[in-house]
């Protein structure tokens, strides 16, 4: 089966063209905020250069967040038109799921803890298994609570490393036992990838794990501000 992965919570789109597990095509493309108009021509161009018409795609990956509304928003929001009008498949991903499993099995810890910039002094943050399994709740907090959950060897992955790498360090000084020790991700990991997230998508694919269309709603842990419901992620 043929389908595409849609990436637009942070200021890198990323998009990923699939025939089951392998992936065909992918982009990543710095933008500073995610359109419908800019959406569009990338996904034709992916399309065009696999030699695959829209028509053969058999379903669809949307990113759900956290991470930047409005951009969320036009993603989910294009892709749900993309189903009605095809009348195919949908499958909503966890954005800190995907960081995670980016780097899962790349490096030796015990335990992978993914912070992203949420501003206001604030991280999107979850603990996830050396494997990439989801341990914690998906968080919105500040950067001294989430330093209290980890433990052992953690690797710190997210564009809130390099906001906070030497708070980070400073908190691991403080530690005096000999599995307490912080790791950092290369920077390449730090936002989510589409090729990455097209790999999650493909395990629920098959086992035809799909979502509600209609149902789907972007992570927004900010929800006070904008009266969205946070979606219920599957794991």
């Amino acid at each position: 089966m043929y389908f595409l992965s849609f990436e637009t919570s942070t200021k890198i789109f990323s998009l990923a063209l699939s025939c089951d597990e392998k992936v065909l095509r992918y982009r990543n493309i710095k933008t500073a905020l995610v359109l419908e108009n800019s959406m569009l021509p990338a996904m034709d161009k992916l399309l065009d250069s696999a030699g695959i018409k829209f028509n053969q795609i058999d379903g669809f990956a949307i990113a759900l967040g956290p991470g930047s509304f409005t951009s969320l928003r036009v993603g989910l929001s294009t892709v749900k038109a993309f189903c009605l009008a095809t009348g195919k498949h949908v499958i909503g991903i966890p954005t800190l799921d995907i960081i995670a499993q980016g780097v899962a099995g790349r490096y030796a810890c015990d335990q992978i803890c993914v912070i992203s910039d949420a501003r206001r002094q604030k991280v999107y943050a979850c603990l996830y298994g050396a494997d990439g399994r989801r341990q914690s709740d998906y968080l919105l907090t500040s950067l001294s609570d989430i330093l209290d959950k980890v433990k052992d060897a953690t690797l710190f992955v997210g564009d809130a490393v390099g906001l906070y790498r030497k708070e980070i360090q400073g908190a691991y000084r403080k530690c005096s036992l000999d599995a307490c020790q912080c790791l950092f991700a290369d920077e390449k990991w730090w936002h989510p990838q589409a090729k990455v997230m097209a790999g999650l998508a493909y395990r629920r694919f098959s086992g035809k794990h799909y979502d509600q269309a209609e149902k789907l709603v972007p992570i927004y842990l900010y929800a006070q501000d904008c009266q969205v419901s946070v979606h219920e992620a599957k794991t």
